[in-house]
C-alpha cells in the first residue's frame, strides 16, 4: 500500500525536493494534495503530473485559474488546513514559509496524522501548542531539516533522559569570514549565494545572519525536550556533519552525509524504515578535513537574540520569528541594510511585553504586531 501524502508548499524548494523523492518511489508514495502560495503555473504543472485530488493556491495572483482538468483549485489560507485534514492523507509535509505553517500542522496533528515539518516557524512560535497536540493524538512530528533529522536519527534507540547535549552544526553562511566593518554594505544578491545548500530566499538570508540556526535552537528545544542551555551551535563549513548528540556517558553520535535535502526528506517519508536509494554516497577522503569553530555572536547577533527568546519563552519567540521575517522582506526589497535585520528584530523584542503560554489567537496577534513594529522602526 502506498503512503498518501499532502505537500503544503509544493512549489518551494522543499516541496520540489519532496516530489523528487516521490519520483524515485512512485510505487511507495502517492500525492493526494498539493498547495502553493501564488505560483499557479508551476502548481498546475505539478497537478497535471501527479494528479492529486486536492489542489490549492493560498494567495492566487490576478488571473489565476479557478479550475484545472482534475477539479477545482481551492483558494485562501484555510485551504492549507483543509488539505491537512483530508481523510485520504497519511502524512502532511509542512513546507510553507513562516507562521502560516502552524494552523495546518495543528490541524493535521489533531486529526492524528503524522507531520513532516520543514518550516521552523511553526515550532518556534507554537511549540507548546504543537507538542501538546501531538501528545493528545499520538501523531508524530518528524523533522525534515537536515540538522534536526540528524539529531532525530542519532536518538533512535536511546532514551531522552540520557541526552547531555545537542550540538547543531551551521555552515556559517556566505559571510562567515566577512569583517564586521563590511557587513552593513552587503547586498541581497551576495547573501543569496549560499556556499553549500540550495534553499529558498528567506531561509538563505536567515543562514547568512545565523538567525536560521537560532530558530533551529528553539525548534530543537521543542522537538527533543531539552533546555536551550543544553543546545550548542558550532560552525562546520563543510556541511558534512549535520548535527551531533552527546550522551551522559560522554559518547557523541553524529549523522554525516553530503549536503542533500532529499536524504532527510526520504527519512521522514519512510520513517522508521530506511529505504535503498540512488543518492550519492559519502566519501570521507574526498570530503577532506572536517572543521568546527565557535560562532561569532557579536558579528552575527541574531543567534544571541534567538537564545534570549528561547530562554524567556512565552510569546517572545513569536516576536523574534515574525520580526525577522518582516525584516528579511525589507532587506530583499532593498529597503534596509543587512545589519538592520537583527537590529530591527532586537528593537521589536525590546518593545514587547512577554505573554506566558499564548494561545493560537494570541500568537497571531503578536505576529501581526511584530511585523508592524519592524515596519515602523526608523
Amino acid at each position: 500500500m502506498r503512503k498518501r501524502i499532502a505537500i503544503l508548499g509544493s512549489t518551494g524548494s522543499i516541496g520540489r525536493q519532496v516530489l523528487d523523492v516521490v519520483d524515485q518511489f512512485p510505487e511507495r508514495l502517492e500525492v493526494v494534495a498539493l498547495t502553493a502560495r501564488s505560483d499557479a503555473e508551476q502548481l498546475l504543472a505539478q497537478a497535471r503530473r501527479y494528479r492529486p485530488t486536492f489542489v490549492a493556491l493560498t494567495d492566487p495572483p490576478p488571473g489565476a485559474p479557478e479550475r484545472w482538468d482534475g477539479g477545482p483549485i481551492h483558494r485562501g489560507a484555510d485551504a492549507l488546513v483543509d488539505a491537512a485534514r483530508l481523510p485520504a492523507v497519511d502524512l502532511v509535509i509542512v513546507g510553507v514559509v513562516g507562521t502560516a505553517g502552524l494552523p495546518p500542522a495543528l490541524a493535521a496533528l489533531a486529526a492524528g496524522k503524522a507531520v513532516a515539518l520543514a518550516t521552523k516557524e511553526a515550532l518556534v512560535v507554537g511549540g507548546h501548542l504543537m507538542t501538546a497536540a501531538a501528545a493528545r493524538s499520538g501523531a508524530p512530528i518528524l523533522p525534515i531539516d537536515s540538522e534536526h533529522s540528524a539529531i532525530f536519527q542519532c536518538l533512535q534507540g536511546s532514551r531522552r533522559e540520557e541526552v547531555e547535549r545537542i550540538i547543531l552544526t551551521a555552515s556559517g553562511g556566505p559571510f562567515v569570514d566577512t569583517p564586521a566593518s563590511q557587513l552593513a554594505e552587503l547586498t541581497a544578491e551576495a547573501a543569496l549565494r549560499h556556499p553549500t545548500w540550495r534553499m529558498g530566499p528567506k531561509i538563505t538570508i536567515d543562514s547568512a545572519t545565523l538567525m536560521n540556526k537560532g530558530l533551529e535552537v528553539i525548534e530543537a528545544r521543542w522537538l527533543f525536550g531539552v533546555s536551550p542551555d543544553r543546545i550548542e551551535v558550532v560552525i562546520h563549513r563543510q556541511s558534512i556533519v549535520h548535527s551531533l548528540v552527546e550522551f551522559q556517558d560522554g559518547s557523541v553520535l553524529a549523522q554525516l552525509g553530503w549536503p542533500d535535502m532529499r536524504l532527510p526528506i526520504q527519512y521522514a517519508l519512510f520513517y522508521p524504515e530506511r529505504v535503498q536509494n540512488r543518492l550519492p554516497r559519502l566519501d570521507l577522503v574526498r570530503a577532506g578535513p572536517l572543521t568546527f569553530e565557535a560562532p561569532d555572536v557579536e558579528r552575527f547577533p541574531a543567534l544571541k537574540l534567538a537564545y534570549q527568546a528561547a530562554r524567556q519563552g512565552g510569546s517572545l519567540p513569536a516576536v523574534l520569528s515574525a520580526a525577522n521575517e518582516a525584516a528579511v522582506e525589507l532587506f530583499l526589497a532593498g529597503k534596509i541594510r543587512f545589519t538592520d535585520i537583527p537590529a530591527r528584530v532586537e528593537r521589536a523584542m525590546e518593545r514587547h511585553t512577554v505573554i506566558p503560554s499564548p494561545d493560537f489567537e494570541t500568537i497571531l496577534a503578536v505576529d501581526a504586531w511584530a511585523r508592524r513594529s519592524v515596519q515602523e522602526i526608523d
